[in-house]
């Protein structure tokens, strides 16, 4: 399966977008949607540049692949579209598809139990809101960012300011990428 267009605005609507490289909370160089060089070139630590928003989606789609592959291979029944899209985010924030309780239960075919063990990855408590809402795209089929995003910018030092975030409306400028 791969992330539906509806999959990748949900999760970009919980990461949001980043144009210029920042420091993620873990202080690690990051640009775009939560890019950072583990995952290949650019390395965000170099790239002081603005990134074109249609490059940002680019640089999402090739990132994401890696984790709709992940998710896949860690599934051994069939999931929705929803589901997979859900897992696919869950799998983007903790990385723990492979060590998920929540994937044992799927596998079991209790879906049911699987929807409630979204909700075991609790640190930081921040990522709670995300977490309650996978669970719901997951048992519900029910996307909840409304095709909409953050679009931040950051300082020279890397930090992101919140404060002169705007919202876009994401169907729009992934029709244009």
């Amino acid at each position: 399966m791969k992330l539906s267009k509806q999959g990748a605005m949900e999760l970009i609507g919980h990461e949001a977008i980043v144009q210029t490289r920042y420091r993620d909370t873990k202080n690690v160089w990051t640009i775009g949607v939560g890019h950072t060089k583990a995952a290949g070139d650019p390395d965000p630590a170099a790239y002081t540049e603005v990134m074109p928003l249609k490059e940002v989606f680019k640089l999402f789609q090739k990132d994401m692949q890696k984790y709709a592959d992940d998710v896949n291979a860690a599934l051994k029944v069939p999931v929705s579209q929803t589901e997979f899209d859900a897992l696919v985010s869950f799998h983007f924030n903790t990385g723990g598809i492979n060590k998920a309780s929540l994937v044992k239960s799927i596998n079991a075919r209790d879906k049911t139990t699987a929807a409630k063990q979204f909700l075991n990855w609790k640190k930081p408590p921040e990522v709670m809101g995300r977490r309650k809402k996978e669970r719901k795209l997951f048992a519900e089929g029910t996307y909840s960012n409304g095709g909409k995003a953050k679009l931040v910018r950051a300082d020279a030092n890397g930090k992101l300011q919140w404060k002169k975030a705007k919202t876009i409306d994401l169907a729009k400028e992934l029709d244009k990428a």
